[in-house]
């Protein structure tokens, strides 16, 4: 079998034991707290629980995503071990992580004329970006060679669905996303924003869903709208969320319900400190295989 490395950034909000399994590589963005650095470690060097509590008591949050130089020698060993790359990054809808790692690909491309480097951008985030990397990690696996793994990841990208809610508005305003005005009446009348990613990768809100029950209930609906199959949808769903375990519990048991052909059950994970520091505490997400994305 061919030997190529399969990596992603650390943003793809799966367990660390996850990417060890099915020896996915990955490299770690950063997030500044309170003034002081981090890597986005997967909850190594801060527990999501502290960093969730710290954000709930007022702590400043700010991503910094990895720089040329990071990549570069993040990439290098690999090529010096005679191995090629493919590596996934976030969504250039969310984060001009794309533009760094495609920078240090030509610049190591030099270097290294004889390896193959491919750089994709996944236009997905959290752990629907883990359920892509799921699948390559699946298709190296099988035998795939690098260049069949990169055409499959392009060409099936957009078949990634994204659907999230939040419960707490709080980080949605201070981050700009939505206005303070909407915010306050949103508060106050317990409306829950169900968004999606679009197309182009970027997070957009579609639906302003008046309390918890009504939108973990709506959630599961778009499963069924877009789902491959449908209800019989046979195919891998994972989920996360942000310090509000039993709410996606509760929406994950609605999914294992309403869809008995899941392969396996769905998977919770927790939405990491990069994507985090955005949302804040109390959104849940949910990720599965379906229709291509168009709009």
């Amino acid at each position: 079998m061919e030997e190529y490395i399969l990596s992603c950034c650390s943003t793809a909000d799966m367990p660390k034991e996850f990417f060890e399994e099915r020896k996915i590589s990955y490299i770690c963005f950063h997030y500044f707290m309170d003034g002081v650095e981090y890597p986005d470690d997967l909850g190594q060097s801060m527990p999501f629980q502290q960093f969730y509590k710290k954000m709930q008591d007022g702590a400043d949050t700010k991503t910094s995503q990895i720089n040329v130089g990071e990549f570069v020698e993040y990439f290098r060993p690999f090529l010096e071990d005679g191995k090629d790359i493919l590596h996934v990054t976030l969504s250039s809808g969310i984060s001009g992580v794309l533009n760094s790692a495609r920078t240090a690909k030509e610049m190591l491309e030099e270097e290294y004329p004889d390896r193959k480097i491919y750089i994709i951008d996944s236009l997905a985030a959290s752990s629907g970006y883990g359920l892509l990397m799921d699948k390559l990690a699946d298709l190296r696996d099988e035998g795939k060679s690098i260049d069949e793994v990169a055409s499959w990841a392009e060409e099936h990208k957009l078949e990634v669905h994204h659907w999230f809610f939040t419960t707490d508005l709080t980080f949605f305003i201070k981050g700009g996303r939505i206005s303070k005005i909407s915010g306050w009446f949103g508060t106050a009348l317990d409306i829950c924003p169900l968004l999606n990613v679009s197309n182009e990768g970027k997070l957009i809100p579609r639906f302003k869903i008046r309390g918890k029950k009504k939108v973990s209930k709506e959630i599961v609906k778009k499963m069924e709208q877009f789902a491959v199959n449908g209800l019989e949808y046979a195919d891998k769903c994972f989920m996360s969320q942000s310090a509000c375990y039993e709410d996606a519990r509760k929406v994950a048991d609605m999914i294992e319900e309403r869809f008995p052909n899941l392969k396996g059950n769905v998977m919770i994970n927790d939405i990491g400190t990069t994507i985090g520091s955005h949302t804040g505490p109390g959104t849940v997400a949910l990720f599965f295989w379906g229709t291509k994305r168009e709009n």
